[in-house]
């Protein structure tokens, strides 16, 4: 059984943890770090050009986004890392994250993006660190790739796999731009959900 990804429409933004609903529907969560790509993948999934805001400017996610995706709840967390906002306002993103994941939801995959170009950021091996201590299902999405050859893709994969201590079966390389990888990550959504 196939995700009707055209019938994604956005639900609701939410800026604190405490207001979120509760989960009646599958959930598939978006992580990454600012400026990985997170809203140009999730518009190259449900094949819309702007249901995620895309931005020049990285962080611009500020809250947590939800989007239904045929009866499966797709959640966007802020990114984090090194956007240019203020203390205060980077303080409120991790709470948003941190709140997210400590509540009873039904955590069926959580897609971690990591931009394939880059060694290993330490955010990303907290954040990768956090969801195996967890125990929460996940699988890496290697963003970007359209900007790398694909010998150097492959090796990229190899040494990231390494890195983040992640087995290579567990990442799947993508690129927003041309699609490559999509239907891989579609299909690990529905086999998490479905």
């Amino acid at each position: 059984m196939a995700l009707k990804y055209d019938t994604a429409r956005f639900e609701k933004s939410f800026g604190r943890a405490q207001d979120l609903p509760e989960p009646t529907t599958p959930e598939v969560s978006f992580v990454g770090r600012s400026n990985v790509g997170k809203s140009s993948l999730l518009n190259r999934l449900v094949g819309r050009k702007a249901l995620a805001k895309v931005s020049s400017t990285p962080g611009r996610t500020a809250n947590i986004n939800f989007f239904d995706v045929d009866g499966v709840t797709f959640v966007d967390l802020p990114g984090y890392g090194f956007a240019k906002v203020s203390k205060g306002e980077r303080q409120r993103w991790a709470d948003l994250i941190g709140g997210y994941f400590e509540q009873e939801r039904s955590f069926n995959l959580v897609v971690s993006l990591v931009d394939i170009r880059l060694e290993a950021q330490k955010l990303d091996r907290d954040m990768l660190d956090f969801l195996k201590e967890e125990g929460l299902p996940f699988v890496v999405a290697l963003t970007k790739a359209d900007k790398l050859s694909r010998p150097k893709q492959q090796k990229q994969m190899a040494l990231l796999s390494k890195q983040l201590g992640v087995p290579k079966d567990q990442m799947v390389v993508t690129s927003a731009e041309t699609g490559l990888g999509i239907d891989e990550i579609r299909r690990r959504i529905e086999d998490a959900c479905l």
